[in-house]
């Protein structure tokens, strides 16, 4: 698979897999404008999405808090949620959790009991979302979402013989191979622990120590799993290699240059594509925006101009250093999303400012794209901007027909409906320029029954190309992450290796074989999107389980 990539040019919507959404390759400069569409899919969601992941179903989970006052959206058949200790509804019958179902863009409400205030999650193998700690009476619960089929009843279950061993508050999720999740750090929490804990009890992690300050910017540690079996955990502006299982640092990384970037500061990270080209054998990490220094613990303040810089480094390669690059505008409180194309989406945020209610201002519109294989200094495309500011507590998540759901904005702490940045109850999709219907033809339609593939096997995906495609489709893998506070949980994606492609003159299908990833660490199992891309242009998704 070649790593230097089409730029692309513009977008309009679509849904699920079986319509036609593409893209037009452009030669494009750092500073490059337009491209992209926005869509509002629903007008009131009820709540403002804190937390957003979505199902393997296709539909989505929208999460707030619990401790925030009435929402918008009543519970269902009259039921309320009785909590003495709630500080603001100790009797509140509406709803601070919904499923979006994507096509008819409804809204059901879902009954959740306790603070999920600044909590974490991820995804179990199985397709369970565990969704853990909070604030108050949340702080040491566990709960589950069992998504179910477009009609169902699946609501959030609260764990009865089950709580973490540490309150935990700000706190990251990852999935490890065996298909347990660590929880790291949180709010004056300065360990790790798992879930299921199977006997194990905490352990301590004193770079989490090391990486406090006096606004505390090791909130939401950037956590990723790299192919050698370690952790990349990266708090404030330090990173190291880890090793979860002897508890051991592995490797200690330079300082990165400029701001802080986690919680409060609100930077973003991706671990960048892994591909089959280089066995999987290599793994980059990219870390962009953040806030000045103080930002947070001096407010209020005159607003200051957020980071406009990234730092990529190269995991594991032997004394790499940080290498620095400039985006097109200062973002703190931004989202950085894997597209199926393999390039980053960085949307949402604020270019002055930080975290907390009413710390930001001058509102970053224009999402950006930053394709990793193109030249330096040429990787970065302003795109279309929206006319909803997304500061505080919002979310951005790939959708299973290539789009980008964008949801919540709260910059108070109960919902407010007046000043310059009201609480925000619409839901947009953004269709970035792959999507562009102009290059229809292009466009991979994907018929596929596949719904389980094993490690290191080959397997078959069938598509349409109306238009003669190129020698070789490609196969990229995306993971559903838990999406909250500028960090997507457990977000990945695979470029997988296409062994053939063969034409069917009585089906007018293509067959297509792959490989899957070769193991549990390339790939931890469970669900993915799974994306056949012609000329750089991205078919609707399969949901496949991946596992042993």
């Amino acid at each position: 698979m070649s790593f230097f990539r089409c730029h692309i040019k513009f977008a309009m919507t679509g849904f699920m897999w079986f319509f036609w959404l593409s893209v037009s390759c452009i030669t494009s400069g750092a500073q490059a404008q337009g491209g992209g569409s926005w869509q509002l899919v629903v007008k009131n969601a009820g709540i403002a999405s804190m937390h957003t992941a979505v199902t393997h179903f296709g539909t989505v989970i929208l999460l707030d808090r619990t401790d925030i006052g009435p929402s918008q959206i009543n519970l269902p058949n009259g039921t309320c949620r009785d909590d003495p200790s709630d500080l603001t509804s100790t009797h509140d019958c509406t709803a601070h959790s919904v499923l979006f179902t994507l096509g008819p863009n409804t809204i059901r409400p879902l009954s959740i009991a306790t603070d999920t205030w600044c909590s974490s999650g991820q995804f179990f193998p199985d397709g369970t979302l565990v969704q853990t700690g909070g604030d108050f009476d949340g702080n040491s619960k566990v709960r589950y979402f069992t998504p179910c089929v477009r009609g169902g009843n699946c609501d959030w279950v609260e764990a009865t013989d089950q709580q973490l061993q540490q309150g935990r508050w700000y706190a990251t999720n990852q999935i490890l191979p065996d298909g347990r999740q660590i929880i790291v750090g949180g709010r004056f929490v300065y360990n790790v622990e798992f879930i299921p804990a199977n006997g194990q009890g905490t352990t301590e992690l004193p770079f989490l120590h090391q990486t406090d300050d006096f606004q505390h910017d090791n909130y939401y540690p950037f956590v990723h799993l790299i192919p050698d079996g370690n952790l990349f955990i990266f708090a404030n502006r330090d990173s190291i290699l880890y090793n979860y299982i002897t508890n051991a640092v592995v490797r200690q990384f330079d300082t990165i240059p400029g701001e802080p970037r986690n919680y409060p500061s609100a930077g973003s990270s991706v671990l960048l594509p892994l591909t089959s080209a280089d066995g999987f054998s290599s793994a980059q990490v990219l870390v962009c925006g953040g806030a000045q220094l103080g930002a947070f613990a001096n407010f209020p303040g005159a607003f200051a101009v957020a980071s406009q810089t990234c730092g990529r480094i190269d995991v594991l390669t032997p004394n790499s250093t940080w290498a620095m690059e400039t985006m097109p505008m200062p973002r703190t409180m931004g989202d950085m999303v894997l597209l199926p194309s393999g390039d980053v989406l960085i949307i949402n945020g604020a270019q002055n400012g930080c975290s907390g209610w009413g710390n930001a201002k001058n509102a970053a519109l224009n999402p950006v794209l930053y394709q990793p294989d193109a030249v330096v200094g040429q990787r970065f495309t302003t795109l279309t901007p929206t006319t909803i500011a997304r500061v505080y507590h919002s979310t951005a998540n790939l959708l299973p027909d290539a789009r980008v759901l964008v949801a919540g904005s709260n910059t108070h702490q109960f919902y407010t409906f007046d000043g310059d940045f009201p609480t925000e109850l619409r839901v947009e999709a953004f269709s970035p320029p792959y999507l562009n219907p102009a290059s229809a033809g292009d466009k991979p339609r994907l018929f596929n029954p596949l719904t389980a593939v094993r490690y290191n096997t080959q397997f078959r995906l069938q598509v349409s190309v109306q238009n003669p495609p190129q020698s070789n489709m490609q196969v990229n893998m995306v993971s559903a992450p838990f999406v909250t506070h500028s960090f997507s949980q457990g977000q990945r994606l695979m470029e997988l290796t296409v062994v053939s492609q063969q034409f069917n003159a009585t089906t007018n299908l293509y067959m297509i074989s792959a490989i899957a990833p070769p193991n549990a660490v390339v790939a931890p199992p469970g669900y993915y999107m799974f994306f056949v891309l012609n000329k750089g242009l991205p078919s609707g998704a399969a949901w496949i389980k991946v596992s042993n």
